[in-house]
């Protein structure tokens, strides 16, 4: 909003006067066009003109504070081995829990001691698997209904798609997890044919 005030003074001291020319609401453009038309009307005497403009500075809006930040709390990890020599002779844990989020390595079809067992048998090791992974769950207060991502790797990609049908339906009888499936070439130990891996989410 702008206001314009115009003071103009005859240079004539005999009859020197005070023009008063606006009080507006008007643009300063309309205003100062307006100026120069008058100033051509008194040409003969000189003008010395004066326009002042006041600006009403739009208020600012009101400070936003940043939310103070939360404090996260350290989660330690909770470690399960289930067959602590073998997994300290390989170099791995079974499991390991931080928070809501678990992860169980992957299992194989092997004794106490390491071995492959059902050697050769795909429907066999692939139940063996399940049975770890099921006491790996156990422990965590889980069961296969909280796996959320499950991998498996096979040498034999054909005969595990023929005989994992009907058997992972009863592992999963409410949703299949995520995951993939992927045939390599070979697993840690030669009789190997099969490893699975899960990934789980479970509240305390």
């Amino acid at each position: 909003m702008l206001h314009f005030f115009a003071l103009s003074y005859l240079n004539d001291a005999s009859t020197q006067f005070r023009y008063f020319y606006a009080l507006s609401h008007r643009t300063g453009t309309a205003v100062l066009a307006q100026a120069t038309t008058a100033m051509k009307l008194h040409s003969a005497i000189p003008i010395t003109a004066l326009v002042l403009a006041a600006c009403t500075a739009p208020a600012e809006p009101p400070m936003v504070q940043d939310p103070a930040p939360t404090a996260v709390e350290h989660q330690a990890p909770e470690w399960f081995n289930l067959r602590p020599e073998v997994e300290r002779m390989y170099g791995y844990t079974h499991g390991v829990r931080i928070g809501d989020r678990i992860t169980i390595s992957g299992a194989v079809s092997m004794d106490d001691q390491g071995n492959p067992t059902a050697v050769g048998d795909m429907t066999q090791q692939m139940k063996n698997c399940y049975a770890d992974l099921d006491k790996v769950l156990r422990h965590f207060g889980c069961t296969f209904d909280d796996v959320v991502a499950e991998n498996v790797f096979t040498t034999d990609m054909a005969r595990f798609i023929e005989v994992s049908g009907a058997y992972r339906s009863t592992i999963y009888p409410k949703q299949f997890p995520a995951g993939s499936w992927l045939e390599v070439k070979g697993l840690a130990l030669p009789g190997f044919m099969i490893e699975i891996e899960l990934e789980v989410h479970k509240s305390k």
